[in-house]
């Protein structure tokens, strides 16, 4: 069974007056979009992307970044391939990710593409970032100071340990 939600939005200028719909926002549809091209170019490349292949894309969906996001990407990119190199980086929803055995562990999603406040480092169910009966799976990101990089560098050796 499928289901939809019912969004409730104000439009741009909007005096208050609320408009519903159902289904997706052009971003997400975006996103979709982007992931049946991953998908499909996979399949293309014989079952699994290659990693030097998965890489070129990952790079060049982050030159297509806004500045700020573009800053961050890249930086998350240097610790990854610093920390844990046997990572494979790829496009996932159009976003830089890197995978493990063709699972996506974590993912980096850029505030602009999605008219966000900030951007995001997300984990999937792979990373196995499990404490207790709660815990983050998702970490706001605005700037790489050395303290944000020395966290981002743990959660990473935590995910691939």
């Amino acid at each position: 069974m499928t289901t939809r939600s019912t969004r409730t939005t104000k439009g741009a200028g909007a005096t208050g007056s609320a408009k519903s719909y159902d289904g997706f926002d052009e971003d997400e549809r975006e996103a979709m979009k982007e992931r049946a091209k991953e998908l499909k170019a996979g399949t293309a490349r014989g079952g699994r992307a290659k990693a030097a292949d998965g890489e070129a894309d990952l790079l060049a969906k982050v030159a297509e970044m806004a500045d700020e996001d573009r800053v961050l990407a890249e930086g998350i990119h240097a610790l990854v391939k610093r920390v844990a190199p046997g990572l494979t980086p790829k496009t996932w929803y159009g976003m830089p990710a890197y995978a493990r055995d063709g699972k996506v562990l974590f993912f980096f999603q850029s505030a602009a593409k999605f008219k966000a406040r900030y951007a995001t480092l997300g984990f999937n169910d792979p990373a196995t970032l499990d404490d207790g009966d709660m815990w983050p799976t998702a970490f706001a990101l605005t700037v790489l100071t050395p303290e944000v990089e020395a966290r981002i560098e743990a959660l990473i050796e935590r995910a691939t340990a």
